[in-house]
């Protein structure tokens, strides 16, 4: 889930599609402590990320997310008493550009400056009480983000870091007008080759939200989780991959805790 920080080279096209699948353990409440999810919860995404080099150290990459949702034994029955429900589309899809700013040298590390933005093309609103809100698909928001990502080799282990800060726009819901707050995310990674064709990887991914930079306070409660991902590579060719994964939220507040399995393949389009 940590990004790289070496661009797609000019003129090249990668694919990289993820399956995972959520099931839902619990909630972090507004203390940090894990509490029930008031019931069984789980999604089924499908994410296809497009990675392109537009020119020498530029790459334009988008994530096109598809999720289908299930809830069942549900404590909060819906208006008709309903205890289960599913439903599933297109969550939120985002476009990112790629700069490298510095090459990585026998000192520095390879240094890339990121700029995304996500838009609200997931259902988030008029929600159907008697589907459980599992079709709820998106955030509604606008999200803007900028960062830098950072990657090292530093024998024998490959070191990545993604910085960003993200500012949301202001949008309507069933519950009002809502303004959520920045957050800013950290990711660690860690690769370790144990032979030519098979990688140990290990991830730190978190965000943490703090207030607004340039909008009316925040009405949103603060939240932040913190997940670890160990995996596993297998460089199948010099142009496809495959990666394997298990990510658990370990800390946080305000959010769901979630044990989520992932699979991913990258694909180089000849």
């Amino acid at each position: 889930l940590t990004d790289t920080a070496v661009p797609v080279a000019k003129g090249v096209l990668y694919l990289q599609p993820f399956w995972s699948f959520d099931f839902v353990t619990g909630a972090f409440n507004s203390h940090g402590k894990r509490v029930s999810a008031g019931g069984n919860f789980y999604s089924f995404g499908f994410d296809l990320q497009i990675y392109y080099g537009a020119w020498d150290n530029l790459e334009v990459f988008t994530i096109i997310p598809m999720v289908v949702n299930w809830a069942n034994s549900v404590e909060e029955p819906g208006p008709g008493g309903e205890r289960y429900a599913s439903h599933g589309g297109f969550s939120d899809i985002n476009l990112t550009l790629k700069y490298r700013l510095v090459q990585e040298g026998p000192v520095a590390p390879t240094i890339t400056a990121v700029f995304a933005t996500d838009f609200p093309t997931g259902h988030y609103k008029n929600l159907n009480l008697a589907r459980l809100e599992t079709d709820a698909l998106g955030g509604g928001a606008y999200v803007f983000t900028a960062g830098v990502n950072l990657s090292k080799w530093v024998k024998p282990f490959i070191l990545y870091t993604n910085l960003y800060y993200s500012m949301s726009t202001p949008f309507t819901d069933d519950e009002g007008k809502k303004y959520p707050r920045d957050f800013v995310t950290v990711n660690l990674s860690a690769e370790y080759p144990i032979t030519e064709k098979w990688i140990a990887l290990l991830e730190l991914i978190s965000f943490w939200e703090g207030g607004l930079l340039f909008a009316p306070g925040a009405n949103v409660a603060p939240a932040h989780l913190l997940s670890v991902l160990p995996g596993i590579e297998f460089m199948a060719t010099e142009k496809l991959a495959f990666y394997l994964g298990v990510d658990i939220d370990l800390i946080g507040r305000n959010t769901d805790a979630t044990v989520t399995p992932i699979l991913s393949l990258v694909w180089v389009v000849p």
